[in-house]
């Protein structure tokens, strides 16, 4: 077992004791994280930072819940998105949604400045065509190609036959190529 997993490990069970400095060093190693995660979602700075504090909150109320079948980060990772898409829908449902009103930056997790300037720039113009996306093929997008996500687990965030999810990941694959194609 890894030092970081016993770390983390120690860290839950003190959560479970109620101490809130172990809380808070959880919090600090997962934040950048999970915000990235939300804000590709939502679109929305300050709404992926509410989102990100309310996943931390559900997540150490409901941290008895853990069973330690995936690493917390991953059993975390899955609350934020599904408060994130719960959070996205809900606010499509009252047509507030206001496309690219948000300009974001996703930072490097580490904070360390990239050597890679030429890649960075590609991605960063990934990241912005896929902005432009159709909603259900941005977010279907970033949980494949961003998250890690696999199709049958995509299907059962989204609500989808995995049929249906392995024709929408790849429907959003050619709409983003076209509209990168275009953009050159």
């Amino acid at each position: 077992m890894s030092q970081k997993k016993v770390h983390i490990d120690e860290l839950l069970q003190l959560c479970m004791e109620g101490k809130q400095s172990a809380q808070l060093q959880v919090y600090n190693a997962y934040y950048k994280a999970m915000y990235n995660t939300a804000i590709r979602i939502v679109k929305n700075s300050a709404e992926a930072e509410d989102i990100m504090q309310e996943s931390f909150l559900n997540a150490f109320t409901k941290l008895h819940t853990f069973k330690g079948e995936v690493t917390f980060g991953a059993w975390l990772k899955k609350i934020v998105i599904n408060n994130s898409i719960y959070h996205y829908n809900k606010k499509r449902k009252k047509k507030e949604v206001a496309l690219d009103d948000i300009m974001y930056k996703v930072e490097d997790n580490d904070g360390i400045a990239s050597d890679h300037v030429f890649a960075e720039q590609k991605a960063q113009k990934v990241m912005e065509t896929m902005k432009r996306l159709k909603d259900n093929y941005r977010i279907s997008l970033t949980l494949h190609l961003i998250e890690g996500y696999d199709y049958e687990e995509i299907s059962s965030i989204m609500n989808m036959s995995y049929a249906n999810c392995r024709t929408t990941i790849s429907r959003a694959k050619e709409s983003l190529r076209q509209k990168m194609l275009i953009t050159n």
